[in-house]
């Protein structure tokens, strides 16, 4: 009996001086900086890489979703994503800019299969380094690091903007919708994919929502999630809209990722041997999160969003100052 008192005791301490780590180290949004270095020492290190892939992003596993191979299904969104917003459609040559490119796995498909010319950016140097590492020679893509809170390129650059789960990392979400749409060619086309939480206008956040979503900012360099209504309003009062912007919930389709990604610490343990104590320390840690990512997506405190949205032919409000 006192043994067992014992063991319980040392497991309780191991506990909590693991949840005091794991508070003790969240990666707080501070600035653009914070973000870069969090995705600088995960490219570094290379675990995110063995475990995610080339795709630093969630998977599609149909609908309704069935068991999948975890890298395969990432590849199958970046597909899935193409013919939803109509990119499919597009000719060989149209110009896309990959905002939030990470490592380039999604520019590697745009470039490769559809015959884009493609234009990838982050923040991050060394994802941009690894980027271009992975990148065969012969295809028209390039990467650089950018900011997608004001982007070094002219009005009016590009055919297609496509962002992927960077939208979260975005501390002021009106600014990222209309860089996002300036950079648009008239009649160009905004695809987008990101978290989003529940509209809190409509139901506010309750007792156990509001530590849950304070700790998936804190962890992860994210300043705040916007719902799928508002980032929609706020991409409707840039100006630059053409009608109304088109939505859908991918949570269902997405969702098995969360427990998939930790599956695959399990079945492939090579990882925790070749990155070492530290490595495992490191994969450890992320658990928590991914876990409070399902529970957070599974009860309907956050969606994954999909939008869509084409500039005007004329930039709304232009045309009210030029008529006034």
């Amino acid at each position: 009996m006192n043994l067992f008192v014992t063991t319980l005791e040392a497991i309780s301490v191991v506990a909590i001086a693991g949840i005091g780590i794991y508070l003790a180290t969240a990666r707080r949004y501070q600035s653009a900086d914070s973000v870069a270095n969090s995705y600088d020492q995960w490219t570094e290190d290379g675990i995110l890489e063995f475990y995610w892939g080339e795709h630093i992003h969630l998977g599609h596993y149909g609908s309704p979703p069935r068991s999948k191979d975890f890298l395969t299904a990432k590849s199958d969104f970046v597909h899935e994503m193409v013919r939803w917003g109509g990119l499919d459609q597009m000719p060989a040559g149209t110009t896309v800019l990959d905002v939030g490119c990470g490592i380039g796995g999604s520019s590697r498909i745009l470039a490769k299969e559809y015959g884009f010319s493609v234009t990838a950016i982050t923040i991050s140097p060394e994802q941009v380094k690894r980027a271009q590492e992975l990148t065969p020679n012969g295809l028209d893509l390039q990467f650089q690091v950018d900011d997608a809170m004001s982007m070094s390129f002219p009005d009016a650059s590009f055919d297609v903007v496509w962002s992927v789960e960077a939208g979260p990392h975005m501390p002021d979400k009106a600014i990222f919708a209309k860089e996002l749409m300036r950079v648009l060619k008239p009649n160009g086309l905004l695809v987008l994919a990101d978290w989003n939480q529940r509209d809190d206008r409509q139901v506010p956040l309750n007792i156990w929502e509001k530590p849950v979503m304070k700790q998936l900012l804190d962890q992860w360099s994210h300043p705040e999630f916007s719902s799928i209504e508002c980032f929609s309003e706020l991409l409707e009062a840039t100006g630059y809209v053409n009608g109304k912007v088109t939505t859908s919930d991918w949570t269902a389709e997405t969702l098995p990722s969360w427990l998939d990604s930790i599956w695959q610490g399990v079945a492939r343990p090579k990882g925790l041997v070749s990155f070492g104590v530290s490595g495992l320390i490191k994969s450890v840690r992320e658990i928590p999160t991914i876990l409070l990512m399902r529970l957070a997506f599974g009860a309907g405190l956050c969606r994954f969003g999909m939008f869509k949205a084409v500039r005007s032919p004329v930039n709304a409000k232009t045309l009210a100052e030029t008529l006034t």
